[in-house]
């Protein structure tokens, strides 16, 4: 089974939409992206850059994906994405490689931008004819901090 031009857009737009919605810390539009029964697997960031943390249901996604609200401004940027048909109809699996920035003001008053790289490994499946992430699973490839010389809020 092969993905046909329309349905590796509209996974395009929802691996896309994930990173707005992260950006603009719309939570609950985020957490609309995953399928009722979604797993969802982080690192424990920055000691392991491995998925070891799993959250289960839109609820538990819910929960974890509102840390974002406590960070000023973040920015993700996908810098790569690749589409494959899942072994059953109606599934597919994703790659897709992030930059992630965190703006957070440090005790000193000045903004530092903590910057991870990162890739997610996917598996998405039709929901009442619409793409969602059935599965997710973040892997951290390196983490960095920058020094911010400016920036704007809102």
């Amino acid at each position: 089974m092969t993905l046909g031009t329309g349905d590796r857009i509209a996974l395009g737009d929802l691996v896309a939409r994930y990173a707005l919605y992260a950006d603009r810390c719309d939570i609950g539009a985020m957490a609309g992206l995953f399928t009722g029964d979604a797993v969802l697997v982080l690192p424990s960031a920055p000691d392991v850059l491995d998925p070891v943390r799993t959250f289960t249901g839109r609820e538990e996604i819910t929960a974890t994906l509102s840390v974002l609200n406590g960070i000023p401004v973040t920015f993700h940027a996908l810098v790569g994405q690749v589409f494959d048909a899942g072994a059953e109809p109606g599934t597919a699996t994703g790659e897709i490689a992030c930059v992630a920035h965190h703006l957070t003001e440090r005790d000193d008053g000045t903004t530092s931008d903590l910057v991870w790289n990162c890739r997610y490994t996917d598996a998405y499946r039709l929901d009442g004819g619409t793409w969602r992430i059935a599965r997710r699973e973040q892997r951290i490839d390196s983490i960095e901090t920058r020094p911010v010389r400016r920036r704007r809020d809102g």
